[in-house]
């Protein structure tokens, strides 16, 4: 083949453009073009059509494997939560919630903005059912009761979900005010706030969830 190439280059004296060589379309690369335009750009600003220009293919191709933006939609939050590694249930239900609510926290700070969606929506699909059994496992086999199992599973989201947005995109990547107060005023007239602020700082995150956490767990009796 390449003597071919060869002969038309050299008796044609014309440089003859070999096919460029495409990688073929798929769910799996669908999925990951568009947590990653979800992350470049917000879920707002997300499209089919921008996912095709990413893709560099047309919008219908895409449409051949998801009917529509609610379908990738599905199809991310099941790659999402299956990515998420269920804890041994051979550990205490306190073990597992713990691993359960780590997972979450690393997850919303590698993929922050699809996080704030997938934290919102409704778990009724297939993949989200089953991760959502998961956890509510963790509670019966404490011994809880449906509806106790239930008030412990929402009582604990409340705590991570709030500490995995705060973590990921909360109070520090907020709008600052026009005129933020300077060091020595805050050291000068709010002494007490000068002082807290060094633990308010990321490598202090784990401190913190930890000790709102254990607390949760105790008050839950799971621990």
């Amino acid at each position: 083949m390449s003597l071919i190439w060869g002969q038309l280059v050299a008796t044609t004296g014309k440089t003859i453009r070999r096919p460029r060589t495409t990688i073929p379309l798929s769910r799996d690369r669908i999925e990951a073009h568009a947590l990653e335009l979800i992350e470049e750009q917000g879920i707002d600003l997300f499209s089919i059509r921008k996912l095709a220009e990413r893709l560099g293919c047309q919008a219908m191709s895409i449409y051949n494997h998801f009917p529509s933006k609610a379908h990738i939609f599905d199809a991310l939050m099941a790659r999402v939560l299956g990515s998420i590694p269920i804890p041994d249930r051979s550990l205490t239900p306190a073990q597992r919630l713990r691993e359960f609510a780590q997972s979450w926290r690393a997850l919303a700070r590698e993929s922050p903005k699809f996080y704030l969606w997938l934290s919102i929506c409704q778990w009724n699909s297939v993949a989200g059912t089953r991760f959502l059994s998961e956890m509510l496992a963790c509670f019966y086999d404490a011994g809880f009761t449906p509806q106790r199992a239930a008030y412990g599973f929402r009582v604990l989201g409340y705590y991570v979900q709030g500490v995995a947005t705060d973590e990921s995109s909360g109070y520090a990547n907020g709008p600052s005010s026009v005129d933020p107060i300077g060091a020595e005023t805050l050291a000068r007239d709010f002494p007490q706030v000068a002082e807290a602020h060094a633990f308010f700082t990321n490598e202090h995150f784990d401190n913190v969830f930890e000790l709102g956490f254990g607390a949760l767990l105790r008050k839950l009796e799971l621990e």
